[in-house]
């Protein structure tokens, strides 16, 4: 049995250039990455990218996901109509501790045409190392999860 995590990126054509970067950087610090593309600059529709990417957290094979697209938004709106998913858009490092720590948040949306790539990787690094702390955001976390319902 292993320790390592798995964790799925995708985006649209806008954010080719930072979802590789932040694929390195999480193989760099021992996460297995999944990354689904796409690989060339040929627009493309960011719902497919975000559906795919959630997909797969959804349905287990991976344990996180990181989606990318101009403004974070289209793609965070549609990885969120995939049952069991939590994906919120991050700006700075404080909104990507609160996504994990009160919504136990199972995927990460970044606007690449937001925000630079060293705050993307800082972002990545807050998602990735705050725990959800339970107690009362659980009942919340699971009054959301009865929504879909």
């Amino acid at each position: 049995m292993t320790d390592t995590k798995r964790i799925v990126l995708s985006s649209d054509h806008a954010a080719i250039e930072m979802r590789q970067a932040i694929a390195k950087h999480i193989a760099a610090k021992g996460w297995e990455v999944v990354d689904i593309g796409p690989t060339t600059p040929e627009s493309t529709h960011y719902p497919k990218h975000g559906a795919a990417a959630a997909q797969m957290v959804a349905a287990g094979d991976c344990d996180l996901g990181i989606v990318l697209c101009g403004t974070g938004q289209g793609i965070m709106l549609a990885a969120n109509k995939v049952k069991g998913i939590r994906c919120g858009v991050c700006m700075d490092t404080f909104s990507a501790k609160m996504l994990r720590a009160h919504n136990n948040a199972n995927m990460l949306s970044i606007g690449a045409r937001i925000v630079g790539e060293s705050l993307a990787l800082e972002i990545v690094d807050a998602f990735l190392s705050t725990p959800f702390e339970g107690g009362r955001h659980g009942t919340r976390v699971d009054m959301i999860t009865a929504l879909e319902d």
